[in-house]
């Protein structure tokens, strides 16, 4: 019975790419969390109502005009 065995320098290296990948995402995510505004929560809740809305493009359409039409502007 033949087995398969990898040569010790393949194990070692790529267990360096993960730690060098992982140590890259690490990074990021680092400065990513440090370039959010004193707003990114606002603007994430304005980012939610936009995809909410325009989804629903002719319904939100249709509530802006029977709203409009109980303040009395229509």
């Amino acid at each position: 019975m033949t087995t398969f065995t990898r040569p010790t320098a393949f194990i070692d290296s790529s267990a360096d790419f993960v730690s060098t990948d992982t140590a890259a995402l690490a990074s990021h995510m680092n400065r990513c969390a440090t370039k959010r505004s004193r707003f990114f929560g606002l603007h994430a809740a304005l980012e939610l109502a936009q995809s909410m809305v325009f989804t629903r493009m002719v319904t939100a359409a249709v509530l802006a005009i029977v709203l409009l039409a109980v303040v009395g502007i229509v």
